[in-house]
């Protein structure tokens, strides 16, 4: 699934759809999710603790190719299609994909996202979620098991 569209920061939450304590358990027990951002000027891309680990990264900041070196190679091309598309105009993003681990582990994968602030040149941000779903891919070992103890 990839998916792009004009960002509308003007549309409201729906009803019933805010962050309550139920919601968060729920989201929480059947996945692992984590903020990022992107600085366009830099071509920085910031992730947390568990991104960067599961990305196979040494260092929570690193480059596009860095970031999805990682996937399914039948996904890289149209992931990276997707985010440098959200690069040049205001827009709300989302993809799937697999993470395939050097050990050979794979991890499936959700992310959505915006971009904004393209007033001048070069400027602009990405701002997005990864959320990492704990259950087993066929043929594979468990990466995300309920429990383990997540410390975000």
């Amino acid at each position: 699934m990839f998916k792009i569209a004009k960002a509308n920061a003007a549309v409201p939450l729906m009803p019933g759809l805010n962050d309550n304590k139920r919601n968060h358990e729920m989201l929480s027990q059947l996945s692992v999710s984590e903020a990022w951002s992107g600085d366009f000027s830099s071509g920085v891309i910031h992730l947390g603790e568990w991104s960067s680990m599961l990305h196979g990264l040494s260092t929570r900041e690193c480059g596009l190719l860095s970031l999805i070196r990682c996937y399914e190679a039948k996904d890289r091309t149209r992931v990276l299609e997707l985010l440098e598309q959200a690069a040049t105009h205001c827009s709300s993003f989302c993809f799937s994909t697999t993470i395939i681990m050097p050990n050979g582990l794979r991890q499936p994968l959700f992310c959505m996202g915006e971009s904004n602030g393209f007033q001048e040149k070069y400027s602009g941000s990405i701002t997005g979620v990864f959320i990492f779903p704990r259950f087993k891919l066929e043929g594979a070992r468990q990466i995300t098991s309920r429990q383990q103890e997540w410390r975000l």
